[in-house]
């Protein structure tokens, strides 16, 4: 296959996945001012027909930022790939009753995947993307990173070759929850360009190189697809089935569309028919696939009474850098959550045990359980029981 790039220069390429978004955008445009050779590659990704997709426009401005900053453009089809690897899994997932995480695994099989194996064999030296997240050991490009990671710390990586996972400077935009799947080979020659910007520092930066993006509005939803309602998109594959909702006492008090549609701890997308005028919200605190029902609670959320466990079990652990097992560390559960104290064991070769100080709500099989030491990311894994 002949290369996409064929730049003779001894600057490093780097390949950057621009979205058509503010971030995306703003990460090429600091690549190329600190001296890389920029390639953007806009990733093009199953959609469904049901879906108003708005993939074109996307592209379209990925392409203009990219002519804005004189870089080349390409476009890497990766249909296929987000079919079988994103959605088949995420409604299989949903299917057995439990709630994947789709983002993690777009991550992992078609932007740290896919995109970033034919960035390599296409002549880059780098791949980059808009998430805000950082990496410990970038040569200089952000100093920031360096003095958040400790001096003695980012010393040794450098001799060692070995890189961390740093929290992004922006608290509140922090995208490392979703980013755990990465091996250390990849995030070697991985760059977050905004990792340690806030976003309204991004904002005025794409305002300052005068980027067709500068004003955009945040995409949000599930990867790639935008604003999606999970419970419509899964009707399209997973046939409804409708059943009961039960309070804590097993009284029937409404009806709901599926029990896979549904993860613990939400509030919406159920009915409830029996009401009175004191009635506090429901969430729900079980599922029974077998009997097709939801138990729901109306306690509130932050009683901490929605599925409380102190003990976890994760699979398909994912350890960043090299660090033993049989440790306190701290983890979240969820995006956003507060970081809670733990201590992580060793059961088998692919199980562990994380024991929590503190008791954690809505435990949702399938999802992420993301470890960190301070704000380093050292890796996760996905919760497949608890005690």
């Amino acid at each position: 296959m002949k290369k996409v790039s064929n730049i003779k220069s001894k600057k490093p390429t780097v390949f950057v996945g621009v979205s058509g978004g503010v971030d995306s955008s703003v990460s090429a445009a600091l690549l190329q001012k600190a001296g890389f050779n920029v390639v953007g590659v806009f990733i093009k990704v199953w959609t469904p027909d049901f879906i108003d997709c708005t993939w074109k426009e996307e592209r379209l401005d990925a392409m203009r930022v990219c002519a804005h900053l004189h870089i080349p453009f390409k476009t890497l089809d990766l249909e296929r790939e987000y079919k079988k690897e994103v959605v088949d899994y995420m409604v299989a997932e949903y299917r057995s009753g439990r709630t994947p995480n789709p983002d993690v695994m777009c991550n992992k099989h078609i932007k740290f995947g896919a995109f970033y194996d034919w960035a390599m064999k296409n002549g880059a030296d780098y791949v980059a993307t808009g998430h805000y997240a950082q990496v410990s050991d970038r040569r200089g490009l952000h100093p920031s990173s360096l003095r958040s990671y400790g001096r003695a710390s980012a010393d040794k990586a450098e001799k060692s070759k070995e890189v961390g996972m740093l929290a992004s400077t922006d608290k509140n935009k922090d995208q490392t929850y979703f980013l755990w799947t990465l091996p250390q080979t990849k995030l070697q020659k991985t760059l977050f360009p905004v990792g340690h910007l806030k976003k309204v520092q991004v904002r005025v930066l794409a305002k300052k190189f005068s980027l067709p993006t500068a004003i955009k509005k945040d995409s949000q939803g599930l990867c790639f697809m935008g604003k999606v309602d999970i419970k419509d998109f899964l009707a399209h594959f997973i046939e409804k089935k409708e059943g009961k909702v039960i309070d804590e006492k097993g009284k029937v008090i409404g009806r709901h569309q599926g029990a896979f549609y549904y993860t613990l701890g939400e509030r919406h997308g159920f009915d409830i028919k029996v009401k009175t005028t004191t009635d506090k919200p429901y969430y729900i605190v079980s599922k029974d696939l077998v009997k097709n029902t939801l138990t729901v609670s109306s306690k509130a959320w932050q009683e901490k009474t929605i599925g409380d466990h102190k003990i976890i079990y994760i699979n398909l652990l994912n350890r960043i850098n090299d660090w033993p097992v049989n440790r306190k560390l701290l983890a979240r559960i969820r995006y956003r959550q507060t970081l809670e104290k733990c201590l992580l064991e060793k059961v088998s070769d692919n199980l562990y045990k994380v024991k929590f100080e503190q008791d954690q709500n809505a435990v949702a099989l399938g999802q992420s359980l993301v470890l960190y030491n301070k704000n380093i990311c050292l890796g996760g894994g996905v919760i497949c029981a608890w005690e």
